[in-house]
Parts: structure tokens; sequence; C-alpha cells
């Protein structure tokens, strides 16, 4: 399974760099989801987190 972040990365849906963002944020003490720090900072759309959804879904994963 790919963690979201390699999720979005590989698919072109965010920059390296701003997936070192939403990292730093929660390194910083955000105890929120991964996406959801991304979606409130702009760098993903809701239908981004519902691709990832379905990604973990066909792969037989639990949403983390």
């Amino acid at each position: 399974m790919q963690r979201i972040g390699d999720f979005f990365l590989n698919a072109g849906l965010m920059t390296a760099q701003q997936v070192e963002a939403t990292l730093e944020v929660q390194r910083a003490g955000d105890k929120r989801r991964f996406g959801e720090i991304a979606f409130e900072l702009g760098f993903v759309e809701n239908n981004s987190l519902t691709r990832y959804a379905a990604y973990l879904e066909q792969n037989n994963e639990k949403t983390p």
C-alpha cells in the first residue's frame, strides 16, 4: 500500500514540496490526518481524497 503522500506525489496531484509542507504541519504537532491538512492548505481537492479512498478499497486496505 502506498502512503497517501506517496500516492498523491506519484499521481501528480501534489509536488514533493507540498508533501513535505504537509508533513511539517504534522511534525509540528497537528494530529489531523495527512489528507485533511493537505486539503486545508489547498494542495488537493476533495476528489483527490476520494481517489485515494478508491485506491485503498481496490487493494482491500483500511483507511488510515
